[in-house]
């Protein structure tokens, strides 16, 4: 495993961190305990959840997976071998079962933390994120931002930051990140950070072969601002394993969850048979190869996986192992050039 820290602090993380969301739906108890035990003993020592995983998000399974890793930490005591970090939930009619003032009020971010932090089992988390913003703005595959004059939202950024100090200073958070984020997003947490407010470490968003849209502006606010990126869908919800190329298996999450499409347009399935082409052609699997690009990109501080088995598991973290050659940067680029983004 290879090792970085999370940006401005001497916290050790792995480079790759390890996804929760299918424990509680895809994923039983029992095979999420047995992740986490294959992946600390595989040197990972990231771990990202959220308050409303399982995914879908549901009232039924909202909390298991937290949850999950609450009771992982009772059964092995391992609290103290991993960085551990979460989400509050936005703003959404869908998840209102969470709890009805869902965004970033004291009383929702209160209420969030408590909760979470029972499930832990754990008085701390390292790492707190607000899992997508409060405002009108580009995320889960939304394209062209328009901007609508009458939105209710008004700048509460200082407040928000405000709220979570309150966290950082009663030690139930060490430090704090964004979720599906925007430069501008971004830029104003970094602005009131300049301000004696506290920093921003993370953007955790979608990067892969298929969305490479953070490089056009993202990617150099995080870099001159020192900020870490991680990057989650780095297999396109599958698709970047070439194994939906001949269809959708029952048990696929695709196929499961329907809504889950994003990755399956006409330009997202020829992008992935070129990029499939290339791995083929150099000896890699489509799944080494589309991991080990997002690996070694220079703004990324770790790569969060996600798998349904321990097989798939272990091909994710020995992607860690993988240097992709010149060759085959420059073949991944002239697909990105010709099909660029096709799953935003």
């Amino acid at each position: 495993m290879r090792y970085t820290t999370l940006p401005t602090t001497d916290i050790k993380v792995s480079k790759i961190c390890l996804g929760s969301m299918t424990w509680g739906e895809q994923n039983t108890e029992a095979e999420g305990h047995a992740q986490l035990d294959f992946a600390l003993d595989n040197g990972v020592n990231f771990i990202d959840t959220a308050e409303m995983y399982s995914v879908p998000g549901n009232a039924k399974t909202q909390g298991s997976t937290e949850t999950i890793i609450g009771n992982w930490f009772a059964k092995n005591g391992n609290r103290d071998k991993v960085v551990l970090a979460s989400k509050v939930t936005g703003p959404s009619p869908t998840f209102t079962h969470i709890r009805e003032n869902l965004g970033f009020s004291k009383e929702a971010i209160d209420d969030a933390l408590h909760k979470s932090l029972k499930r832990l089992q754990t008085d701390y988390l390292d790492l707190y994120q607000l899992h997508w913003p409060e405002r009108n703005t580009n995320f889960f595959g939304q394209r062209g931002y328009t901007h609508k004059p009458d939105e209710q939202w008004e700048d509460n950024i200082a407040t928000i930051l405000e709220r979570l100090n309150e966290h950082i200073k009663a030690g139930k958070i060490r430090h704090i990140g964004l979720s599906n984020e925007s430069p501008f997003g971004v830029m104003r947490f970094m602005e009131e950070a300049r301000k004696g407010a506290p920093r921003m470490l993370t953007v955790q968003n979608p990067y892969n072969l298929l969305n490479r849209k953070d490089e056009v502006g993202l990617t150099e606010v995080l870099q001159r601002e020192d900020v870490g990126h991680l990057p989650y869908s780095p297999l396109g919800f599958g698709q970047l394993t070439g194994k939906y190329l001949d269809g959708y298996p029952k048990d696929a999450r695709v196929t499961l969850f329907p809504n889950y499409n994003r990755y399956h347009s006409d330009n997202g399935f020829e992008a992935t048979r070129r990029y499939k082409k290339i791995a083929d052609d150099h000896g890699l699997s489509l799944t080494q190869m589309a991991l080990a690009f997002v690996n070694d990109r220079t703004f990324v501080t770790s790569n969060i996986i996600g798998a349904t088995s321990l097989a798939q598991l272990e091909e994710n973290i020995n992607s860690i192992n993988v240097t992709l050659s010149k060759e085959v940067l420059e073949a991944i680029d002239k697909v990105h050039g010709d099909i660029p983004n096709p799953a935003p």
